[in-house]
């Protein structure tokens, strides 16, 4: 189902997706490799901002700046769960990858 077809809800975070989903529509109609490589790199983004987050969660609770193990916790699982996405990402481009290269022309 087409979000834009909500546009008779008056939520304004609706409204909001539905002229995001439009945009991004006459984006990729444009340039759909292009698109899907700046999301790809925005994903990267994320996962390198969640790794650090739980890097410096771990340094500071190491150092005695903090008591609260939730937090930790919880930024760990984020770099952990981002992590993994990337990982099996990566993994079924290299074998469409792969798949592409075995094609016979």
């Amino acid at each position: 189902m087409d979000i834009s077809s909500f546009y008779n809800i008056s939520s304004g975070v609706i409204k909001e997706a539905a002229e995001n989903s439009l945009v991004a529509g006459k984006t990729e109609s444009t340039g759909e490799f292009a698109s899907l490589f700046d999301k790809a790199v925005e994903s990267l983004n994320t996962t390198n901002s969640y790794l650090s987050d739980a890097e410096n969660e771990e340094l500071r609770w190491a150092l005695g700046e903090t008591e609260n193990t939730h937090e930790l916790t919880i930024a760990l699982q984020k770099a952990s769960t981002a992590l993994q996405y990337t990982v099996a990402v990566r993994d079924k481009f290299l074998e469409a990858y792969r798949e592409i290269m075995q094609m016979q022309i």
